[in-house]
């Protein structure tokens, strides 16, 4: 006994229906009034039934027809189909440019880079040759890329991008600087920069459009102030790269499998829509005589036709984001067009398994229905959700997980690829699976309540399968994001390390290399009188030899006596006193202590030296005055030992590689007083580099997958925002008429509004429940083999957070249309 309504229907109602729909073709097939029982000839000449291949082509081309001539209801839903897809495609595509963006940065940045790395002897000079220097900064948190040029020849090579050499005085700048430099606060930047522009940096000299880089002309520079000297920007021999450290790796390799799961589970529930119109269609094809096979490769057919527009809708969304990704900038990170290229291989998977997955989707969809000739039968006997086939992936990826506990660690860790990818993969689709399930056995419980509560767990009951499709893409984002969440801790906490810093001695510290005692005095007063500033005492450190020995060098500091008190506890002081500092807590505890009566060789860096040297001034003998003192810890977490010595006590001139070092102490309310340090430094030397006092500090590889995640995460909320926003409209739009019905009833709009939110709150509460369980129990896997034994259980509230928020979006968007449709005009029909 069969009821027509939602539901599934039992096999054995199937197969009656085909055995009479096949009658009905026979009776059909001779000529009219029976003849066909007497006319064998006939019958023996009639051409043969197409079957194999050619059948499923004939009906899948007959369905392609439907999706293409059915009307405005079938165009509708062809469309959304191929929306939906085509948002799927384009980012899947965008995932697959992915390792051709990073080549193509790394060529560019090592292109840029080659030649400027210390070596040990200086290529000779030529007509070819340039000197080059550093000259990065930072203006308020945007980090520069710079570079001093001098050319050392008439025919200088030039960096990547340059199509002439900047003079002193003058530098050349990428397009996002030139437009910054124009506004109000670029022109302070420009003060900093103190040169004229005369060109620009060409794309293959930028890592992306929107980074901030120039080059500036100086006459300045020298292999004595610390420039290099470049005879060429081409890599002259391959450099080895280091591996990536197994923890950040497999934050990587989860990464990669959290970000696409929610893209191919969107894919597969577009697909699907307006399955409840199509069915209904389809049952007029059962009048006419189709069987319930050839019917469902007829709906396998407009789905095809819907997910191979979604390709031509994906392609051209990728092409249309490609060419504006130039205008994008997501943490820190733009990318140029060209760099966007999708992997061949990859391209020709994703054109492969999209069309296959629609037509597995909708006949694996269709298996619960039955399409006869008077309607659509969806409710007989109704058979529950078997669970024991859902919990296989769940069981799977725990196998793959659990043997790889405490892989992570230890000198020869490694990553098993193929096996975290596969667990994380079967995790998150046992959660999917299980979803179903869960909302049908919790609906099936649920009475009473409001009028609207009725309304939506009446609905749910009857049919909860659009309602948990709906949801199924947030509930793999959010279990792939707790779990993603406890890993990105777990490698935080390990990449990052106390610096042993106090932020609150000083703010800043400066250093410097190859500087004389005049530039230091000079910087010294510069900095005491920039704006913000409340203290800044600088020194100059160097290492020389101890004659006679063959110890390491010796540590040689030269301020005056504020700047000493800084360093050591000295009690009095006077100029042209010498101290010897000692330090239990010294950061070279081998490093040699000298004593009163030594002699130093000032023109030696390290090593012992000779006692004899060919200027007497390159010897110096620590007095016999020289004082003990105690070193202080510094803002920067260090202790200074060795000599320490007022100007006019040692011939200072005749060190050799003198550093500059200084601690700056600011003023916290004022946000400009950093900005107004990096411009003195700047100024006085560009090579110099600035350290802002931090507690702790992470590695840049992380910070760079950090940046990476971000804006992949950005990408992937939004396409499950349009997801949801899509299907809801859909579920709408199908049940417009269900709608308008009930307000022309006297249901209150109010109430069906209600309704209908509870039906998206029901799915949505129990999807978050089962992506909290799954996100929490995969971040604990995954733990396991970093050996990580502390587990942060609150990680699941930031995404469950996100999820909320993005239901929330959703609702408010879908509001305006469905009290659009609760309008007795709905009841209009083609």
């Amino acid at each position: 006994m069969t009821a027509r309504g939602n539901g599934v229907v039992s096999p054995e109602t199937d197969r009656a229906t085909d055995r009479a729909t096949d009658r009905a073709t026979d009776r059909a097939a001779g000529p009219a009034g029976g003849a066909s029982a007497h006319a064998p000839s006939a019958q023996a000449h009639a051409p043969a039934a197409p079957s194999g291949l050619k059948l499923w082509a004939r009906d899948l081309f007959l369905g392609a027809r439907f999706a293409v001539g059915g009307g405005r209801q079938g165009w509708t839903r062809t469309l959304l189909t191929a929306v939906g897809v085509g948002l799927g495609v384009a980012l899947l595509l965008l995932a697959t440019s992915v390792p051709e963006i990073i080549d193509n940065r790394s060529a560019r940045e090592e292109a840029r880079s080659a030649g400027t790395q210390y070596t040990e002897t200086e290529p000779p000079r030529t007509e070819r040759t340039m000197l080059t220097s550093d000259a990065n900064t930072r203006f308020h948190g945007e980090q520069l890329y710079g570079r001093q040029l001098r050319a050392e020849g008439s025919d200088p090579i030039l960096p990547p991008g340059v199509e002439k050499l900047p003079g002193p005085g003058e530098m050349i700048v990428s397009p996002a600087l030139k437009e910054y430099l124009a506004t109000d606060e670029g022109k302070v930047l420009a003060g900093r920069l103190d040169a004229r522009v005369v060109g620009g940096i060409g794309d293959e000299g930028l890592l992306g459009p929107g980074e901030l880089a120039f080059y500036k002309g100086s006459s300045d520079i020298s292999l004595k102030s610390g420039a290099h000297r470049v005879e060429g920007f081409a890599q002259t021999e391959q450099q080895g790269e280091q591996p990536m450290d197994p923890t950040i790796l497999l934050l990587v390799v989860v990464a990669c499998a959290v970000l696409v799961m929610p893209i191919a589970a969107f894919v597969a529930t577009a697909v699907r829509f307006g399955g409840e119109r199509r069915d209904a269609r389809l049952a007029a094809l059962r009048l006419v005589g189709t069987d319930a096979r050839m019917t469902r490769r007829i709906a396998a057919g407009e789905s095809l036709v819907g997910a191979l527009l979604g390709l031509v809708a994906g392609a051209w969304f990728f092409l249309l984001g490609r060419t504006s990704i130039a205008a994008m900038e997501i943490s820190g990170i733009s990318v140029f067009p060209s760099d966007v290229l999708p992997a061949p291989a990859l391209v020709a998977l994703i054109v492969l398994a999209v069309p296959v997955a629609a037509v597995l989707v909708t006949l694996f969809a269709m298996r619960g229905i039955a399409v006869e000739p008077l309607g659509v039968v969806r409710q007989s006997a109704r058979r529950s959700r078997r669970l024991w086939w859902r919990l296989l992936p769940t069981a799977a990826g725990v196998l793959l997980l659990v043997p790889l506990a405490g892989s992570l660690t230890g000198d020869e860790a490694d990553v098993d690829t193929k096996k975290i990818v596969a667990a994380v993969v079967l995790l998150l689709s046992g959660a999917v699976l299980l979803l179903p399930w869960a909302v049908e056995r919790v609906v099936r419980k649920l009475s009473g309540g409001p009028l609207s509560w009725q309304l939506a767990t009446r609905r749910l009951q009857l049919s909860s399968g659009v309602a948990t499709r709906a949801v199924s893409g947030i509930t793999i984002a959010v279990a792939g994001a707790i779990a993603l969440q406890m890993v990105f801790t777990a490698v935080e906490a390990k990449a990052t390390q106390d610096t042993g810093q106090d932020p609150a001695l000083a703010q800043a510290q400066i250093y410097g290399q190859y500087t004389t005692v005049e530039q230091a005095a000079k910087l010294n007063k510069a900095l005491k009188g920039t704006d913000g500033v409340k203290e800044a005492q600088g020194s100059l450190q160097a290492y020389v030899g101890l004659t006679g020995t063959t110890a390491d060098g010796v540590s040689v500091t030269v301020g005056d006596c504020a700047t000493l008190r800084e360093l050591a506890r000295i009690g009095d002081c006077r100029e042209g006193q010498t101290f010897l500092a000692r330090s239990s807590e010294s950061d070279e505890p081998d490093e040699p202590q000298p004593e009163r009566g030594d002699r130093l060789a000032l023109d030696e860096i390290e090593g012992g030296g000779s006692k004899a040297a060919k200027d007497p001034r390159d010897r110096w003998t620590v007095p016999g005055s020289a004082k003990e003192v105690t070193s202080r810890k510094t803002a920067d977490g260090q202790y200074t030992s060795g000599v320490m010595v007022t100007p006019s006590a040692m011939p200072v001139e005749r060190l050799k590689e003198a550093s500059y070092r200084a601690a700056v102490r600011t003023d916290l309310s004022d946000p400009e007083a950093m900005e107004n340090v990096r411009t003195t430094v700047f100024q006085a030397d560009p090579a110099y580099n600035i350290f802002e006092m931090k507690t702790r500090t992470t590695s840049g590889e992380f910070l760079g997958i950090q940046r990476g995640l971000t804006a992949a995460s950005a990408a992937v909320l939004l396409l499950i925002g349009f997801s949801m926003i899509i299907t809801t409209l859909e579920q709408l739009r199908e049940r417009k008429r269900q709608l308008s019905v009930l307000v022309a009833f006297g249901t209150r709009r109010s109430t069906l509004g209600a309704s209908v939110l509870w039906q998206t709150a029901v799915p949505v509460v129990l999807g978050l429940a089962l992506a909290t369980v799954f996100g929490l129990g995969l971040g604990w896997g995954l733990l396991r083999t970093m050996g990580q034994a502390k587990v942060d259980w609150l990680a699941f509230l930031p995404a469950v957070g996100v999820g909320f928020g993005v239901i929330a979006m959703v609702t408010l968007v879908s509001l305006p249309p469905l009290w659009r449709m609760m309008r007795p005009d709905g009841l209009r029909t083609e």
